[in-house]
């Protein structure tokens, strides 16, 4: 099963090159993923027919306990061989469906193949945490679907509805999962439903997983998304929104419903909803004129119909329920088809304007007939021994309320009298010739279907045609499910084609007759329709919550968000001097014993760190304060050498030099001067709650300390960094071993923050290395003002007199290599020594630093030949790549090995796995480092070139 999974991603993640290749076709090398499934479902049916399922349990997280469970049974067989069988068809229909040189059908390919991959995964899944990812997942790839390009705003407008309500959904879907799971004392679905518990968590946490079940598939009040959904193409409409997406609420009530049931509340929910959801959507289907919209009420209809069985606890209701739930995938998914085909023939769909089409496309019209007689109900179709199954267990009381029993089988009833009606208004407006209306003529159609089109509608009418007959073997499967539930009528009916004369079939008579009729009177029917009409709808409903959303927050955000920076931070401040310094001054124990310093040096540090953090303040030009304020950072490092910890000294030391550049490059667009000071009473203010959180946050710092009680971890980290991560560097383990996963995202954060800068500078694209060439060629080639050329002093051509330092030219020329082997050196000992690959990143970037101070731009781009990005890229890729490295060599991800060698030459050799993450991480923040001077540096360079270019250089001037 988790090979299917696999195969299924691997095939999402070609998709687009094998459209490039083969263009449209290549649907039909997709289709063989999900038919591969299908087929291997259908050789495990014997084993689960006999009762057996099948088991697959993948590790995940091991430490935490979480695996990938996978199950299947009855009920998960059933869906699975729906959604694998349903969208391989689809995907042979899409091969036809789409033009042959169509924009975007790559990408539509990898997302539909994604999602038939996330569907199946969900069906199969036995962990509620699995369930709950591809779940999540396939509200994602829906949306993507909807939405399309993004080109078309209803499109947006739709796939953004149906992502919000299914998402909120899913959230409280989640938690209501969490706290049965708590309840239970386990994860798994099975043995949730085999013993669920009870308590007011249970009803709590089983009323919310509902709310899940009922937003997905489309329930009332949630209804409207669905049919707003229909702005996305029609495979997508005959997938999603038939066989799969709004089929996985189905399936979540099927699978809890033996074990939750009767938790009060459930069948009070289901039902009432199911009931009305069937009938609302019966109803508003009749009112609608184009074909794709009509079918999606009725979807919705016939979901509540499904949920109500499959919801209502008891053996003969899930029985019929699983027949109705193949026979509708089955023939919904084929009119869905039906209406693409028109669509694509003739460009209408209002069934208004079509006239004729029976006779034009007669295979296409018996193939739609075939599909509405098994949604209707006709024999010997699978939909009439589903809905007669149906009609049977609520005739012999198939509720524990025989009241409730008659009232859900009056709405069945009522709504199955509106399913007639709109499928023979479907066959009408699709394919009938239409008085004082002229035939489609055949130059009308611009696309006469063919055979491959017509494949996949034929395939699924066809199965539910014999779905019908076969009924008694379907029987065999679906039992194994419903004997899972409660028998409450006096005796279980098996799925038949023919019972003989009882109550069911007269009530099918019914639905029929009453159908008919609404269908013939449907001109007086719309009337009263309209006569009936609420001004209010759900989907209004909805939009007008967003707006009072947005609206609420444009309040909120004006009213707290005044554009002061003191002020944002001077509340937060003030909160944490409130709750936890009140905290801290009443509840907290102090430590009985203090120290002031271990060194008199330590206190001569503090002092002079205090002065310069008072004269950062105090300061009025901005360089000046720069300057004192890395007095303060150059002091912590001197703290750190003095506590004994040299690599954290160094790296702070880098650091500091670092940011004070940053700064710099930054002061050069602002003010020499601070702008305005602020009156006596604020900077007393401001002082004040910056005296006291420093007091505070000392304070905390003393009571943790203090409140110790236990071991320290830290005692045992050398040991274990020495046996675990084969380095004598404690900091240096912590980072690429035991919190390699940390370090990981925080590598990812550098990377988004240097993209973030370089995005916000850039004015045309981000740069990489400076091409004298092309500058020369923009700048006229043999014009006097034209770029310089290569010199060892470069600056000699590109700077003013008055900004170069020759001496700093030199120094750095000399220097620089040594300055980057020695970040060489730092990356490949820092496993054991003081260093690593981010102090050797950064004094490689401090290298780079001095160059372009040296000889600005181009010495930059002469130093550094590279794309920030590609350095920003591969590191990351280089460092993830590790964990794969560790999987091969048996260990867990990010886990390092050590590997050994003798080697001729150098003799016996050892190298930690984690030096390859130490150099991904060299390679980010020198790519990171770079990425600054690029952007901060050399580009404001560029554009004060451009705005200014006599001053560029005394004798060559640099012109773009």
């Amino acid at each position: 099963m988790g090979l299917l999974l696999l195969l299924h991603l691997l095939a999402a993640v070609g998709a687009p090159l094998l459209v490039r290749w083969w263009g449209r076709q290549a649907f039909l090398a997709l289709a063989l993923v999900p038919a591969a499934a299908f087929g291997w479902v259908l050789t495990r049916l014997g084993t689960v027919v006999g009762g057996g399922e099948v088991r697959e349990t993948l590790s995940w997280i091991p430490a935490l306990d979480l695996q990938i469970a996978l199950r299947l049974d009855a009920l998960a067989l059933t869906f699975a061989a729906l959604v694998t069988g349903v969208g391989a068809l689809v995907l042979v229909y899409c091969a036809r469906y789409f033009e042959p040189d169509e924009e975007g059908v790559g990408r539509f390919a990898a997302v539909m193949t994604a999602f038939a991959g996330s569907m199946l995964g969900l069906v199969l899944a036995d962990d509620v945490l699995v369930l709950y990812v591809f779940w999540e997942l396939t509200t994602v790839f829906s949306f993507l679907l909807i939405g399309g390009s993004g080109a078309k705003l209803a499109g947006r407008r739709a796939a953004s509805q149906a992502l919000l309500l299914t998402t909120a959904g899913g959230l409280a879907m989640l938690v209501g999962l969490l706290m049965i799971s708590g309840v239970s004392d386990s994860r798994l679905l099975s043995e949730i439903v085999a013993d669920p518990g009870s308590g007011p968590v249970m009803v709590a946490g089983t009323m919310l997983v509902l709310a899940g079940a009922v937003t997905k598939s489309a329930m009332v009040p949630f209804h409207f998304w669905l049919p707003a959904a229909m702005e996305a193409p029609t495979p997508v409409s005959a997938y999603l929104h038939a066989a799969a997406m709004v089929k996985a609420g189905i399936y979540l009530v099927a699978r809890l419903a033996p074990g939750l049931a009767d938790v009060p509340g459930w069948r009070p929910v289901v039902l009432g909803l199911g009931v009305a959801t069937m009938l609302i959507g019966g109803w508003r289907s009749l009112r609608q004129n184009d074909l794709k919209l009509l079918l999606a009420f009725s979807t919705v209809s016939q979901l509540g119909f499904l949920i109500t069985m499959v919801g209502a606890g008891s053996q003969e209701l899930a029985a019929a329920g699983l027949a109705m739930t193949i026979a509708h995938a089955l023939s919904k998914s084929t009119l869905f088809l039906s209406v693409g085909v028109i669509d694509h023939a003739t460009g209408v769909r209002d069934l208004r304007l079509l006239s004729g089409l029976g006779r034009r496309m007669p295979v296409l019209a018996v193939i739609a007939t075939l599909a509405a007689a098994s949604l209707v109900g006709l024999p010997p179709f699978l939909g009439f021994v589903g809905k007669e199954a149906a009609f049977t267990a609520l005739w012999d009381g198939g509720l524990p309320d025989r009241v409730s029993a008659v009232v859900v089988l009056v709405g069945l009833v009522l709504g199955s009298v509106f399913t007639a009606a709109y499928c023979a208004r479907y066959l009408w407006g699709a394919f009938a010739r239409k008085p004082g209306l002229p035939d489609s003529a055949p130059e009308e159609l611009e696309h006469h279907p063919g055979p491959l089109f017509l494949a996949a509608p034929a395939v699924l009418a066809l199965a539910g045609l014999a779905a019908g007959p076969a009924s008694p073997l379907l029987d065999h499967l679906v039992v194994v499910y419903a004997e899972t539930l409660p028998l409450i009528a006096p005796e279980a009916e098996h799925l038949a084609l023919w019972h003989g004369l009882q109550p069911a079939l007269a009530l099918s008579a019914v639905t029929l007759l009453g159908g008919a009729a609404l269908f013939a009177l449907r001109s007086q029917f719309t009337r009263l329709q309209h006569r009936l009409a609420v001004g209010a709808s759900a989907d209004e409903g909805y939009w007008n919550t967003l707006q009072s959303l947005d609206r609420l927050a444009v309040l909120v955000t004006g009213t707290t968000q005044r554009g002061s920076l003191p002020t944002y931070l001077g509340t937060i401040l003030v909160v944490v001097l409130l709750v936890p310094g009140t905290v801290l001054l009443a509840r907290t124990p102090w430590p009985d014993q203090w120290r002031a310093w271990d060194s008199p040096l330590q206190a001569l540090v503090g002092a002079i760190v205090l002065i310069a953090a008072v004269l950062t303040v105090r300061i009025k030009q901005r360089l000046s304060a720069v300057l004192a304020l890395g007095i303060t950072g150059y002091g912590l490092a001197l703290l750190f050498v003095l506590h004994g910890a040299p690599d954290l000294a160094l790296t702070q030391f880098l650091v500091e030099t670092l940011s004070l550049v940053v700064f710099v490059l930054v002061l050069r667009k602002l003010p020499k001067d601070i702008g305005a000071r602020h009156r006596p009473a604020e900077r007393t203010v401001r002082a004040a709650i910056a005296v006291c959180v420093g007091l505070v946050m000392a304070g905390a710092g003393a009571a943790a300390l203090g409140a110790r009680t236990a071991t320290p971890v830290s005692v045992a980290i050398p040991e274990l960094a020495l046996e675990e991560g084969h380095g004598q560097n404690v900091v240096n383990v912590i980072l690429v071993d035991i919190r390699a996963w940390d370090t990981l995202g925080e590598l990812s954060v550098l990377v988004v923050a240097a993209t973030g800068v370089a995005s916000l500078v850039f004015l045309r694209r981000r740069t990489g290395a400076v091409d004298r060439a092309s500058e020369e060629e923009a700048s006229g080639g043999g014009d006097a003002r034209r770029a310089p050329k290569a010199q060892w002093l470069s600056a000699s051509g590109t700077l003013a007199p008055q900004r170069r330092s020759v001496v700093l030219e030199v120094a750095t020329r000399f220097l620089f290599h040594t300055i980057v082997v020695f970040s060489l050196f730092l990356l490949f000992s820092g496993h054991n020594d003081p260093g690593g690959g981010f102090a050797g990143g950064l004094v490689a970037g401090l290298a780079l630093v001095l160059r372009y101070l040296a000889g600005g731009r181009y010495e930059l781009g002469e130093a550094a030949p590279v794309a920030p990005g590609l350095l920003l890229g591969g590191g990351l890729v280089f460092a993830g790549g590790t964990g794969v490295v560790a999987l091969l060599l048996g260990g867990a991800v990010l886990e390092s090995a050590y590997l050994e060698a003798d080697l001729p030459v150098l003799g016996h050799a050892s190298l930690p796995t984690a030096l390859f993450f130490d150099i991904g991480v060299y390679l980010i923040v020198v790519g990171l480092i770079l990425d600054i001077l690029r952007s901060l540096g050399a580009e404001q360079d560029r554009q004060e070139d451009e705005e200014d270019p006599i001053d560029a250089a005394p004798d060559e001037v640099i012109v773009r």
